[in-house]
């Protein structure tokens, strides 16, 4: 799986598959848009890369914990003052990414509710491609209003920073930022709560986790290889005639990476299928790997070992309030995870 990733004959543009797989959402493969790296290949991949990757390195991500804490604790003492139960989602997961990834980038955390509506359109398999079209406009159209706003009243948030730089186009800038706070804030929500709700469907493991907070940074790499919330896979077309791994692969075939599959691979640990927080530090896929491996991956681990590691601290007693079988998931979802999590304590 490791050298899929990195084989660069499998190629992330969708446009070169010969048969393009018929994902209603999907619509019309074309070339990817101005600043839409996640769908490149080198060099333009490489050249948008480099104007985000320093706002997500592990110096620049170590400097933002004393806010990260802070955001977490705001929302921790509101739900606790609120009393139980309470929406774990709602009143925790959810807001802690959108603030985190809103402060980063500079967008209004106020406007959320524009946003993750769109998100929703986006990630929902059974979305048709004018109603995910249609999102993505929304999200575009919000940060389109924002960088111009910047390119009068500057600011040092990243958006504000690229645009001061003056190297990017203003429709380059809108799908880069579209693409960071779409992957920023619907991916660590889930990871927030499903990670939460899977330590308590294994109170074992929860327990731990409170008796010893130090356990949290382990936790979070065992969660993240366990659940592997994106279920979707990523999806290679192959750019040019190969063969791999003992199959002949023609150009324009499409090849599915499953990162979930790959992490229960039982050459990769011991009981793949069991969580277990104290277990070795397992080299998992859960970010990709390669050119295309998540750029915000350290800024993830910060949030989910800060939000992990206050839970268990503050709130030891902490259970589901409903029977599990009642947790409605988002199996329609490319990002998996829970809709509504009760909890009390």
């Amino acid at each position: 799986m490791q050298n899929a990733h990195s084989d660069l004959r499998m190629s992330s543009r969708g446009d070169l598959l010969r048969s393009p797989i018929p994902l209603p959402m999907a619509g019309e493969r074309t070339e990817p848009a101005p600043g839409m790296f996640t769908a490149m290949d080198p060099p333009e991949h490489t050249r948008y890369r480099r104007h985000i990757v320093e706002w997500f390195s592990t110096r620049r991500t170590r400097s933002l914990e004393p806010r990260v804490i802070e955001i977490v604790d705001q929302h921790l003492d509101a739900m606790i003052a609120g009393g139980g139960p309470a929406d774990l989602v709602s009143a925790f997961a959810e807001p802690v990414s959108a603030l985190v990834i809103c402060e980063l980038l500079g967008v209004p955390v106020e406007q959320r509710e524009v946003f993750g509506a769109a998100i929703a359109a986006l990630f929902t398999v059974h979305s048709s491609a004018e109603e995910a079209i249609s999102g993505w406009q929304n999200i575009g159209g919000l940060l389109m209003g924002l960088i111009q706003a910047k390119r009068v009243a500057s600011a040092d948030d990243l958006l504000g920073t690229l645009v001061a730089r003056g190297e990017l186009s203003d429709e380059e800038l809108m799908t880069i930022g579209s693409v960071l706070l779409v992957a920023g804030h619907d991916t660590s929500t889930n990871m927030i709560a499903m990670g939460t709700f899977a330590l308590l469907e294994h109170p074992e493991q929860y327990a731990a986790l409170a008796a010893d907070p130090g356990l949290a940074p382990g936790a979070v790499e065992e969660l993240l290889r366990y659940l592997t919330i994106v279920h979707a896979g990523s999806i290679r077309a192959v750019s040019a005639d190969l063969e791999f791994d003992g199959h002949q692969l023609t150009a324009g075939d499409a090849v599915s990476l499953s990162l979930a599959a790959a992490n229960r691979d039982p050459a990769l640990c011991d009981a793949p299928d069991r969580l277990d927080i104290t277990r070795e530090p397992v080299p998992h896929l859960a970010f990709g790997h390669g050119i295309h491996q998540c750029v915000g991956q350290q800024l993830s681990r910060l949030e989910l070992r800060i939000a992990f590691e206050s839970l268990a601290r503050r709130l030891p007693n902490l259970h589901v309030a409903v029977p599990t079988s009642e947790i409605r998931t988002r199996s329609e979802m490319i990002i998996y995870g829970v809709r509504e999590l009760p909890v009390t304590w």
